[in-house]
């Protein structure tokens, strides 16, 4: 055993980039749902971007480390403890055995995320290790962590002192402008009238309570189409539906394959984590950017990750860890 639930949380799963190719016979893809946090936090700890994570809501689970470890937590801050001393996220932590690990409270955003030097020893199912809670399979059990779990690490590492090392990767990027989400135009945006085009990207719609890892339901005035029906046709992560309603729902990691809602925008995948991390009564505002654009941010993203993990290797490696 490496590492014990002592307590769960209310819905803790393991997490990877997510299972591609099977859409067509309505498997979703599932996956993290903020993909910066989980690479950034592999990253810190010398793995490959895309290794299996715990992805943790608040309140989240506390988890005893039976093996020395090297650890790192991002995206959220859950005002995390090791042994009740207070701990920073996007750093690198070296963590004993009989250390504890729990979160006292929310501090900013909605999923944390946290990555072991090796990984942990996870199931696969469809070449991905993500959870897919109705398929019940990848991750672990294919289910949430539940109290008296014990997950493995897939690799041992020596820990002779526990301590957060000084250098901390620097996500402002992949998070600035928060408020602001940016989209590509849907293949519906025409069957909006004319001025609810305007007020989509005008005015702030807030993020409500219905949210879960397929959707997330806004709020703003109420928006009007021009045309009624619409057959059942592909959705992905980051699809912005228009409800019967007039309201809008944002498609997340475990969305639906295909849907009967028009889809009036796309938000890039670049703000995507920005979006995830939105909290409940937060406003955002929509902007139009050309593919252009969309494609140069998520580059530059992409840019900023591999110099994190390039310099994390280099530091671990000072210090003995890899």
């Amino acid at each position: 055993m490496s590492v014990e639930v002592i307590k769960a949380g209310i819905a803790d799963t393991f997490q990877d980039v997510g299972r591609f190719g099977r859409q067509h016979l309505g498997v979703n893809p599932n996956g993290a749902m903020d993909l910066a946090a989980m690479q950034v936090a592999n990253a810190l700890v010398g793995n490959d971007l895309n290794e299996g994570v715990l992805e943790l809501c608040f309140p989240a689970s506390i988890l005893l480390f039976k093996k020395p470890a090297l650890i790192a937590l991002s995206g959220a801050d859950f005002s995390a403890e090791i042994n009740g001393n207070p701990i920073a996220i996007n750093q690198s932590i070296a963590v004993l055995a009989g250390s504890e690990l729990k979160f006292s409270k929310a501090r900013k955003g909605v999923f944390c995320y946290l990555a072991t030097h090796g990984g942990f020893a996870l199931s696969t199912w469809l070449n991905s290790t993500s959870t897919n809670v109705k398929a019940k399979a990848g991750g672990l059990k294919g289910r949430s962590l539940q109290k008296g779990d014990s997950i493995e690490f897939k690799r041992n590492v020596t820990i002779r002192e526990g301590k957060v090392f000084p250098w901390r990767a620097n996500v402002f990027d992949f998070y600035n402008d928060a408020n602001n989400i940016q989209f590509l135009r849907g293949p519906e945006f025409d069957w909006l009238d004319e001025p609810s085009r305007e007020q989509l990207m005008q005015e702030s719609f807030s993020l409500t309570a219905l949210r879960d890892r397929m959707g997330y339901r806004l709020k703003g005035k109420k928006l009007n189409r021009n045309q009624e029906e619409l057959i059942s046709t592909a959705a992905t992560f980051g699809t912005v539906q228009l409800l019967p309603d007039g309201q809008l729902i944002t498609l997340m990691a475990d969305h639906q394959t295909t849907g009967g809602y028009p889809r009036i925008a796309q938000v890039i995948t670049a703000d995507r984590s920005k979006l995830v991390q939105t909290n409940v009564g937060e406003e955002i505002l929509f902007r139009e950017v050309s593919l252009q654009e969309a494609e140069d941010l998520l580059l530059a993203q992409r840019k900023i990750l591999k110099q994190i993990q390039v310099t994390c290797q280099g530091r671990l490696k000072e210090v003995s860890i890899l």
